[in-house]
């Protein structure tokens, strides 16, 4: 059987029909045309391209030289301790977790500070390292708590040399007494 468009109502259903397909050939095609025209749009070109980053690929450049940066200066922070310290406080397992007990000690985390000793002294490294790296922390006075990095600085110096850092702090303790005799704050 054939579908006539004979007739006024088959004629009507042709017509609905055609404008039917000729609605969803439209809508198709527009819907083509504006991602294509987004996607090229999107698109620089390539000399444009290769002159100006995007800010977001500005920051994450600079975030991964930042990274870079860190990375590079723990490594150096470990050969160091390697050169300047003979016994076994110099080894990286040994800095590594020594230094992490001076701070939860600092920072009154006793608990803490004590599975990481038992973790220290199944490395082998020294206990009285540990002792002096931690009595020049303390002899230097108090640290602004908010100061994370100025306390990782002075546990790296004491860690590294524990009378040498000592000596200094004595010298400006000293040297910055007031006329009565108190160490101002």
């Amino acid at each position: 059987m054939t579908n006539s468009c004979v007739g006024r109502v088959p004629m009507l259903r042709c017509t609905i029909q055609s404008a039917a397909a000729l609605l969803a050939g439209g809508v198709l095609l527009a819907s083509t045309l504006t991602a294509s025209a987004q996607q090229s749009g999107d698109q620089k070109p390539p000399e444009q391209a290769q002159g100006e980053q995007k800010p977001d690929d500005q920051k994450a450049a600079e975030q991964a030289k930042a990274e870079q940066q860190a990375q590079q200066k723990a490594i150096d922070e470990y050969k160091e301790a390697a050169e300047k310290l003979t016994s076994s406080a110099g080894a990286p397992e040994c800095v590594w977790t020594g230094r992490r007990i001076e701070s939860l000690l600092w920072r009154d985390d006793i608990d803490t500070a004590r599975r990481y000793i038992d973790l220290y002294d199944r490395f082998g490294c020294s206990s009285e390292h540990l002792k002096l790296a931690f009595r020049c922390i303390i002899q230097q006075g108090p640290i602004d708590p908010k100061a994370a990095d100025k306390l990782a600085s002075r546990v790296h110096n004491c860690w590294i040399a524990p009378e040498e850092a000592t000596t200094a702090s004595t010298q400006a303790t000293t040297g910055a007494t007031t006329k009565d005799g108190t160490i101002p704050n």
